[in-house]
């Protein structure tokens, strides 16, 4: 495989880009799986690394490790205690509203038993349509077929989160096989080039753990995601890889600066 693209890195954390179709790490449900970003990561930075949140296998983008366990435990607490800002780029089916907040609880999807058993836990996602497209095709009922780019900001952590609230919404990822709609799946697929979860995480902003510092990243989008937005019309929205800093004491706001990714 590729050397992952490393976005951020310092002595105490590591930010990269995760690719779609790559698990974070092994698991009861990676049988048969050999390749992990954990692992890969570990050998390319030639270093332990420790994962502190998660991406689904099939989403990409920006996703964050600790460089050592005191520092994956402040950084987990940060995730879990909601203190983390995160963002979302992801292509649905028809036109968005152009801003809502999604709040609909959601059970656990952890495996271990039936859904129905599963408690429903408080779930919240604020949506914004960024931009959309009529195409002249017929790929459902309709002579023309609507999709929409939707900028996401989930409030809450639940399993799926943002795939379950825009299905539930009516708005339903493009290549979600799980939530979506596999017409449309087949379309982008077949005739647009694009056969994955069309689901990024673009955006993290955190204050760092043992620094005295706030920290923005940026992470563009891969190849074939980009593509389509530009043959979509949407290359304006196109993220690039950025990351800004702010001592946690100023009160400007922050400065983004371009990063170079290391070659290989």
């Amino acid at each position: 495989m590729s050397a992952l693209r490393i976005l951020y890195q310092d002595e105490h954390l590591v930010a990269v880009h995760k690719p779609s179709g790559l698990l974070v790490h092994r698991s009861a449900l990676a049988r048969g799986e050999t390749q992990f970003l954990l692992q890969q990561l570990r050998d390319q930075l030639g270093q332990r690394v420790y994962p502190v949140h998660r991406l689904d296998r099939p989403t990409s983008g920006v996703i964050v490790f600790a460089l050592s366990s005191s520092v994956a435990a402040l950084l987990s607490e940060a995730f879990s205690e909601r203190q983390v800002e995160k963002r979302y780029l992801a292509v649905v089916r028809g036109k968005a509203p152009e801003q809502a907040r999604l709040d609909y609880p959601l059970r656990e999807e952890d495996g271990t038993r039936p859904k129905a058993e599963m408690p429903a836990m408080p779930a919240m996602t604020d949506i914004r349509r960024l931009d959309s497209v009529e195409l002249p095709v017929q790929v459902d009922r309709y002579p023309s077929a609507r999709y929409s780019l939707v900028e996401a900001r989930p409030l809450t952590g639940r399993r799926h989160q943002i795939r379950r609230h825009l299905s539930r919404r009516g708005y339903p990822i493009i290549g979600d096989a799980k939530h979506g709609k596999s017409i449309h799946n087949r379309f982008f697929a077949e005739q647009l080039g694009a056969p994955r979860l069309l689901l990024a995480a673009t955006y993290l902003a955190f204050d760092h753990p043992v620094v005295p510092t706030r920290i923005a990243i940026s992470c563009a989008l891969d190849e074939i995601t980009a593509a389509l937005f530009d043959h979509l019309g949407w290359a304006g929205h196109l993220p690039l890889d950025s990351v800004g800093t702010l001592p946690l004491a100023a009160s400007s706001t922050l400065q983004e600066v371009s990063i170079q990714v290391p070659s290989v």
